[in-house]
């Protein structure tokens, strides 16, 4: 009898210890699986191509600029003009306005925090689950921009928002910014 209790307690213990190998061997093939599924190159490549136009701004180089935009680019202001998208002209004249009254523009990717400044770049979305993606489509960026109004001397500072979309040929084909025009207006004002 007691033979066959330490058989079947051994027989129990040898298939418990085989299904958890089994369910190891699962987990790590499903973690395998997500990693493949996500292309971290992409977004790399468009966070490259994010960074060389705020350099480019940074450097008030709007040739610069202009070559990383498609010549279709959509642009949504930071103002509200009703929700109509302009054009890469419209883009170009808005930034070369900021490089013609503005000094010294600088950029700090990043969301801040209490006790930290968080990545400035993300894409890819697990809620809501209708629109859920892993794939790098379109990049939000979070930052702050710092410089000096040329006519007044004053330092300014804005926080800014934007989404972007590169297309097939990696240009900027999509932009869309949120940041407070008007306060802007009033820094410089005070």
């Amino acid at each position: 009898m007691k033979n066959k209790f330490f058989s079947i307690i051994f027989l129990a213990l040898l298939i418990l210890t085989a299904c958890k190998q089994a369910d190891s061997k699962a987990e790590t093939k499903e973690v395998e699986s997500e990693a493949e599924m996500h292309d971290y190159a992409a977004f790399d490549k468009k966070v490259e191509v994010f960074n060389t136009f705020i350099k480019a701004h940074t450097m008030e180089d709007l040739n610069a600029q202009s070559e990383l935009m498609a010549d279709t680019l959509k642009w949504s202001p930071p103002y509200y003009n009703g929700n109509k998208w302009l054009g890469k002209e419209d883009y170009l004249a808005a930034l070369k306005s900021y490089h013609d009254n503005f000094e010294n523009i600088q950029y700090k990717a990043g969301i801040i925090l209490p006790d930290t400044t968080s990545s400035g770049y993300f894409s890819g979305s697990v809620f809501p689950k209708s629109n859920a993606t892993t794939q790098p489509n379109a990049l939000r960026l979070y930052g702050t921009w710092t410089a000096k109004h040329t006519d007044s001397g004053k330092d300014i500072g804005v926080k800014w928002f934007a989404v972007g979309v590169l297309n097939a040929d990696n240009k900027i084909a999509m932009i869309t910014e949120y940041f407070d025009v008007h306060g802007l207006e009033a820094q410089i004002a005070n």
